[in-house]
């Protein structure tokens, strides 16, 4: 079979839809005239996916707020004035804080699997939120009568519901996003806060049998937002042994945009369990310039002189808008890098014989 090849998830959302979004919002528009602009987009970035002859694809997260909000979406016990995370160009995101307990996803994963279902005969993968980044909800000075142990339980039961049911409604796989890694090692240099961060995503997939766990992928990456990103200057040596201590049976690794491919993919096979599949970033996102097939097709072999090819794969860097009001690339960028990634690892898998 030919090297397996999957996006992260995220597609830049149409115009029309942004703009239902906002009026939706604003009072402006019925959530039946949301819904409607929702299935348009839906529909239409399902196409395009089959397309570009992905043999994996995501329904491009159109109605999602964000890869890392989505269980919050009408929970009326977060609050504006959580973490704050700083991105290289200046600009900031900032996480609701809980305000009382108990903790309860307001909206699951399966639900975004079970509405692309509806579009495609093609498989459909699922991305979810980490544990560990919805861990950051908890504020530091406490909550009154809920505490902090009392939420993370509640919180691992939540992350194993999201992955068990869209495991159980028949995804292709299931991708954690874990995005925070890396920045937790730029925020405590120490290596405490991304052992936590490690320990906690165990707990959760410590609930899965090993066959299960072949199906469900960590990603990495140093964000991606408005063509910036958050952690991108912390060295991947430091992540990537802590990074394969998680018990995943797929890991999608940002590597298109590093500086030094060869060194990360050196250290990635000394790390690398019998079992498991790398997929390795052929495409950067929040570069505007579409790689050629040719370029794809060199990245991949370059990454099989490293990596068995029997446990390589290929994925883009990082979702194309992991924040619904990102359009910093548009979607024709997006599926033409999609494209190419599919064609690219296509031509090298002819060129290995595979």
């Amino acid at each position: 079979m030919p090297i397996p090849t999957e996006p992260i998830g995220s597609i830049p959302r149409p115009a029309e839809l942004l703009a239902a979004m906002h009026a939706y919002a604003a009072g402006k528009l019925s959530a039946e005239q949301l819904k409607t602009a929702e299935e348009s987009a839906l529909r239409d970035t399902i196409a395009r996916f089959e397309e570009t002859g992905s043999p994996i694809i995501t329904d491009g997260e159109q109605t999602k707020p964000s890869f890392a909000t989505y269980p919050l979406a009408g929970l009326k016990n977060v609050a504006p004035g959580g973490v704050t995370i700083p991105f290289a160009d200046g600009h900031t995101r900032q996480l609701p804080k809980l305000t009382g307990g108990p903790f309860r996803y307001a909206v699951k994963a399966v639900s975004y699997l079970s509405a692309a279902k509806r579009f495609t005969k093609q498989p459909v993968k699922q991305a979810v939120i980490s544990a560990s980044a919805l861990s950051l909800l908890y504020p530091q000075d406490g909550i009154g009568g809920y505490s902090r142990d009392e939420f993370l339980k509640d919180l691992l039961d939540e992350a194993e519901r999201d992955i068990r049911q869209c495991l159980e409604a028949e995804a292709a796989c299931v991708q954690i996003d874990f995005t925070e890694g890396r920045l937790a090692l730029k925020l405590d240099p120490s290596g405490e806060l991304l052992k936590s961060f490690i320990d906690l995503n165990n707990q959760v997939l410590q609930r899965f049998s090993p066959d299960e766990r072949m199906n469900i992928g960590v990603h990495t990456c140093p964000g991606g937002d408005h063509d910036s990103t958050h952690s991108a200057d912390v060295d991947y040596a430091q992540l990537l042994p802590a990074l394969f201590r998680l018990k995943a049976g797929r890991f999608y690794i940002q590597l298109a945009s590093e500086p030094d491919r060869k060194r990360v993919l050196d250290a990635i096979a000394k790390l690398l369990k019998r079992g498991q599949t790398i997929f390795v970033g052929v495409t950067d996102p929040i570069n505007a310039r579409v790689e050629t097939p040719e370029e794809v097709r060199d990245r991949v072999l370059e990454a099989g002189q490293a990596i068995p090819i029997e446990s390589l794969g290929t994925t883009d860097d990082c979702g194309f808008s992991p924040f619904a009001d990102d359009t910093s690339t548009s979607r024709e960028t997006a599926f033409s890098k999609i494209k190419s990634r599919v064609e690219g690892t296509l031509m090298a898998s002819r060129g290995l014989g595979i």
